[in-house]
């Protein structure tokens, strides 16, 4: 009788385990055949609002309607002119080329109320041959905007023999924009080469005045004897 048993639990169990593969692999082909290709599962997002721009969370988020709206103020004022990289809570990124920054970045502080660069990066590409600059804005004076960031780049040549200040590698100086670049773009001067026009004062921050080698924080950059 308890041999009985145990071959019917054995059995039960055996059904159950069948049952539940048999329902895996039912839910394993409806989830094949509900899966969206790369180009439509794009479109889908897209339709929604979703930022899918490359360095994005695996999570994506909808865009933030306030900082949608600084975006498309800029984008309206001057159209082609600047592209947006992404918009996300509390941050906004876009480009333009040097020979508008200074119109974007006056209407970026007159009409959107940043007040002050937080920083200025560069990053070097040296396939493309290009720098690209980066202005971090931010306001002081309006409350709404205390805790967003808004990203402004730029690119310009990079001269594979460099000669800072004497070469292509150039960009109209924020200086009369956002006062507090003027360290900023000073270190981003000595450090990629990139020389700021209308800069009151572009001489080297931290390196010194004979530095002979090329600007450190280029690629191509190696410290002597390593």
């Amino acid at each position: 009788m308890g041999s009985k048993k145990k071959v019917d639990k054995e059995s039960s169990e055996t059904n159950i385990d069948a049952t539940e593969l048999a329902n895996d692999q039912n839910n394993e082909s409806d989830d094949d055949s509900t899966k969206l290709t790369k180009e439509e599962a794009k479109k889908y997002y897209e339709e929604k609002g979703i930022d899918l721009s490359h360095d994005v969370p695996i999570h994506v988020q909808p865009i933030p309607p306030f900082e949608k709206s600084m975006a498309d103020k800029i984008v309206s004022k001057f159209g082609q002119k600047v592209v947006v990289d992404y918009v996300r809570p509390n941050r906004i990124r876009m480009n333009t080329k040097r020979e508008d920054i200074l119109d974007v970045a006056y209407f970026i502080r007159d009409e959107l109320k940043f007040d002050h660069a937080e920083s200025v990066g560069g990053v070097d590409y040296p396939d493309s041959k290009e720098i690209e600059v980066v202005y971090h804005l931010g306001s002081y004076t309006d409350e709404q905007l205390g805790n967003k960031i808004l990203a402004l780049a730029t690119r310009v040549p990079r001269e594979d023999i460099p000669n800072p200040g004497n070469d292509s590698t150039r960009t109209p100086s924020l200086r009369d924009v956002f006062y507090s670049v003027e360290f900023h773009e000073r270190e981003c001067f000595e450090m990629f080469g990139v020389f700021f026009e209308g800069h009151p004062d572009n001489r080297r921050l931290l390196l010194p005045e004979d530095w002979a080698d090329i600007p450190p924080f280029r690629k191509d950059f190696k410290i002597k004897g390593r």
